[in-house]
């Protein structure tokens, strides 16, 4: 993973800017996969938590820089293969993250300000530990449990209900009590007690299977086997404390909901207090950080919830987080080893990540021996030597990154490490791409592109992913074969592999059966997605949701190729046209245009074209609301709702919420001392709205 300099967002220019949060962006997408699709985390929470932190400050500043769908309004991952998927009937989303008390306090003052309470009005939360576990929700219907599902990508998880029906201690069959209504969906924590993983462990050592990282993980690999049989045999618990779809209010405050799903048969999370100021929560922080040892179950931090559930239906959501509950999270564990060799990754954008292998030390109860070295300019920025004494830290109990070096320690001769200017796999140029201004990427990229054996067999993996091609029984193990062996060394390859079939069956783990079934599973994804086709080119900042915002804008695959050709120039109507699609952005643009023309990658994607039968452009959405897909600028003293709230309802009813006024824009929404928008709106047509009025277009 590679950071920004130490320069601070307020002094980033516009290209800047573009360029970093799409270099973010691409990061954290990256980094969602492995923690919640393969339960294999590369870089720690803290150091996650500090990328999507820097996200939001750039988009706080530059707001255009934010997509429906980006890594800010994102959560987690696609689900992983293997399983059936689920579609949540309300999405399971994530909790902003506090690490100084300084933040609770901002916290709960975004609270007030946007329910607008006054000095003397009470303002009650619920604080609970925040289990280290993996989240699950359980859907019942008339009292009886009918499926349970993990969170996914926070819009579609997988289908885990024969395993968590293992589950019994926790998890009822059958509601317990009475006034259950006929759906419920209870949320909650699948995680593994501290004495339980040890447990596991010690007879995955002697069986001479896989040792788990941490409980987390045991708790994750547990729930995710195919075969329920396994999972039975694991010592898997569950904390139901939440809720999604519900047929009936289930009460007034969180505090009634806790105790109507203790009733019914649910473990709560506990120990929990009531709080009712600042000084009380970090109170109960503190409080709880001090009994973190003697848990039971690993925590890594507090969670802080709005007690009133009226006041949290207000407050609704922003991007991928409610407004009314926030996780304070615990400072890093650290420890001193010594740092063996540094090698160099290549991914598949070409990306040369360094990472640091260690003397295999204890942090926090696990055994670390591999740890981020972010990019060359922390490694210079630290002074980074092979055979120093380096502190590793942990944060938020998953993976480590290292922090200092222990200067006095540093032996003799140590010389400082030379970051290679060529790829280590296919020896082209590794270079830093700079911006119009001249400043430098903090990454540096080998130049190969699909000639480069490592982004070669990266972008195959990336290509059969759950997300893009996702064919039935070719994974990573299978394509990583196939490549070594000569037979698949770009996508349409894959789509030859008949002529291998027979070869294949005499290979050991394949059969004529097996060898059958994968040729039928190929020849079934023949017939494409559009948006799955652009996704699965891996094309650079081009994630899932802005794959499917290009192929909403184009007819066919064939017309934008066409455009990207006509665009090559970076000027004129197809360039234009490119970069007017939601929130799009010049470095994306670049980066769409760049790949479809560059002759490399053009070839690849030809020769894919030749081998499929249809690639199907997406259904276009239905139109729910007045006020779906328009543009709206609110301006003036809004005296019926805060500027938050009217902006959250917008959001929440399919509308853009754009800060200034342009001919695109459908609607301004104008209260008391509107002023220079409401001239601009006028100068442009634009439908001036009082709230009153909006309130009427919109439902109340």
């Amino acid at each position: 993973m590679s950071r920004q300099r130490e320069k601070p967002v307020a002094d980033l220019g516009p290209r800047q800017a573009k360029l970093e949060h799409a270099r973010l962006e691409e990061e954290i997408a990256e980094h969602d996969r492995r923690y919640h699709q393969q339960d294999a985390p590369t870089v720690s929470d803290a150091e996650y938590d500090a990328m999507k932190r820097r996200l939001l400050e750039i988009e706080e500043r530059f707001p255009d820089l934010a997509t429906l769908g980006g890594a800010s309004a994102r959560v987690g991952a696609a689900p992983a293969a293997g399983f059936a998927k689920v579609r949540h009937a309300r999405p399971m989303l994530s909790l902003d993250n506090a690490f100084a008390e300084g933040e609770v306090a901002d916290f709960l003052g975004r609270i007030r300000r946007f329910l607008n309470l006054k000095i003397d009005d009470e303002l009650v939360l619920l604080a609970e530990p925040k289990i280290d576990g993996l989240s699950a929700s359980l859907r019942y219907e008339k009292g009886e449990l009918v499926r349970a599902a993990t969170r996914g990508d926070g819009q579609e998880g997988e289908d885990v209900t024969a395993n968590i029906r293992t589950l019994q201690q926790d998890v009822p069959h059958r509601l317990k009590g009475r006034g259950w209504p006929d759906v419920l969906e209870v949320r909650g924590e699948v995680y593994m007690t501290r004495a339980d993983f040890l447990t596991l462990n010690a007879a995955q050592e002697k069986a001479g299977a896989k040792i788990f990282a941490n409980p987390r993980n045991a708790a994750a690999g547990s729930l995710r086997q195919l075969d329920a049989t396994i999972t039975a045999k694991r010592p898997l618990r569950f904390f139901g404390y939440s809720w999604g779809e519900v047929s009936a209010p289930l009460g007034a405050r969180l505090t009634e909901v806790r105790d109507r799903l203790a009733g019914w048969g649910f473990t709560l999370n506990s120990p929990v207090a009531v709080c009712r100021s600042h000084d009380e929560l970090i109170a109960y922080y503190r409080d709880i950080a001090a009994q973190r040892a003697t848990l039971p179950f690993d925590i890594d931090g507090v969670v802080y919830k709005v007690d009133r559930l009226d006041w949290q239906e207000r407050l609704g959501f922003v991007s991928r987080s409610p407004r009314w509950a926030i996780a304070h999270k615990f400072p890093a564990e650290q420890a001193q080893t010594v740092l063996e060799n540094i090698d160099i990754q290549v991914g598949r954008t070409g990306a040369l990540t360094p990472v640091a292998k260690l003397k295999p030390v204890n942090v926090g109860g696990v055994l670390v021996s591999n740890a981020t070295l972010h990019n060359e300019d922390e490694i210079r920025r630290k002074d980074v030597r092979i055979g120093d004494t380096v502190i590793v830290q942990r944060a938020g109990d998953v993976i480590p990154q290292v922090v200092s070096v222990v200067l006095d320690r540093r032996p003799e001769g140590a010389g400082e490490f030379v970051f290679p200017t060529r790829c280590p796999v296919c020896g082209q140029p590794a270079e830093r791409e700079a911006d119009a201004s001249g400043a430098e990427d903090v990454v540096r990229r080998c130049t190969g592109s699909v000639s480069c054996p490592a982004q070669a067999m990266e972008g195959l993996r990336h290509f059969v992913s759950r997300s893009a091609f996702d064919i039935e029984g070719l994974g990573e193990k299978q394509i990583t074969a196939f490549y070594e062996w000569g037979w698949v060394k770009q996508p349409a390859d894959i789509f030859r592999l008949q002529d291998h079939a027979a070869e294949l069956q005499k290979k050991d783990g394949f059969g004529e059966t097996s060898v059958a079934k994968l040729m039928a599973a190929i020849g079934q994804r023949r017939t494409i997605g559009f948006d799955r086709f652009i996704h699965a080119l891996g094309i650079r900042h081009v994630g899932q949701e802005r794959a499917r915002l290009v192929a909403m804008h184009y007819p066919d695959v064939r017309s934008w190729l066409d455009a990207m050709d006509a665009a090559k120039d970076r000027a004129g109507e197809a360039w234009a046209d490119l970069n007017s699609i939601d929130k799009m952005g010049e470095v994306v643009a670049d980066a769409i245009v760049g790949f479809c023309t560059r002759p490399q990658s053009r070839a690849v994607i030809e020769a894919l074209l030749k081998e499929l039968t249809e690639v199907v452009p997406p259904e276009r959405p239905a139109q729910d609301s007045p006020v779906a897909g328009k543009t709206v600028v609110f301006t003036g003293s809004l005296e019926r709702f805060t500027r938050d709230e009217a902006k959250a309802r917008a959001l929440g009813l399919g509308a853009k919420v754009a800060g200034s006024v342009s001919r695109k824009t459908d609607y301004l929404v104008a209260g008391p001392g509107a002023g220079s928008k409401l001239a601009e709106a006028q100068k442009h047509g634009v439908a001036v709205l009082t709230e009153d009025e909006w309130l009427a277009l919109i439902g109340g």
